[in-house]
């Protein structure tokens, strides 16, 4: 569940909504995607790179997409791959959606279901649309190897300055969702949220409310702290 007291913009039409990260990234896509589908407006959600295909609200063919809004539900795009995966759709069918859409979600990139990552050199993908970037990383990597949780392993090393081994603490994960090189990689001057998900009981709150307080108060970074039931997980 999520709420307008976390995501203001969600009482906005409009929108173009790039996520990023790991750590629940396809959760938080659906979940946002549905809160806006359940006030009666029409919502595309997709990917800019690939998605495992989900096993409902998809939308094969243009009807589909027409289909899935009259009954109040939104409509994911993409291009099956063979694999159990969506890349992105054909730029034009995306571009004649997106002009009759009141929202629009996508991934931006992929962390290989890890909880954290840094971007490679081709990521992420954020469209030129994209007014609203959310940066996602699960609560679960916190005090843990970076070698054990951490998709882009070297890539985070070199961008932290920390040995493979080394404990993700709160600080470092502050770091690497606030850096330019990391979360806020081509983010520019779009809106910006950082997303701590997987705040599942106390101790992972106590670390994510942490993690909060250096995002605001060395970087200036809006975060929500997040959690997802396992019902709700996709």
């Amino acid at each position: 569940m999520v709420t307008e007291a976390q995501f203001p913009f969600l009482a906005e039409k409009g929108h173009v909504v790039s996520l990023v990260g790991g750590g629940g990234k396809t959760t938080l896509l659906y979940t946002l995607s549905e809160h806006c589908a359940r006030r009666g407006w029409r919502v595309l959600a997709g990917t800019t790179t690939h998605i495992r295909q989900p096993e409902r609200n998809f939308a094969a063919a243009d009807a589909d997409v027409k289909a899935l809004w009259a009954a109040g539900a939104f409509a994911v795009l993409g291009t099956p791959d063979g694999s159990g995966k969506l890349t992105a759709p054909p730029p034009r069918q995306l571009e004649h959606w997106m002009e009759q859409v009141d929202a629009v979600f996508l991934e931006a990139d992929g962390a290989k279901r890890l909880p954290c990552k840094a971007p490679a050199a081709h990521e992420p993908v954020i469209l030129p649309e994209s007014d609203i970037v959310l940066a996602v990383a699960g609560l679960s990597a916190v005090e843990k190897p970076l070698e054990t949780v951490c998709f882009r392993l070297e890539t985070a090393c070199a961008l932290l300055g920390a040995a493979p081994e080394t404990l993700l603490t709160p600080e470092l994960l502050a770091r690497l969702l606030a850096s330019e090189a990391g979360g806020r990689k081509q983010v520019g001057e779009r809106q910006f949220y950082a997303v701590l998900n997987q705040a599942d009981d106390a101790a992972r709150r106590a670390l994510g409310e942490e993690t909060q307080k250096l995002l605001w108060e060395r970087f200036r970074v809006r975060s929500v702290l997040t959690r997802f039931s396992e019902g709700e997980r996709a």
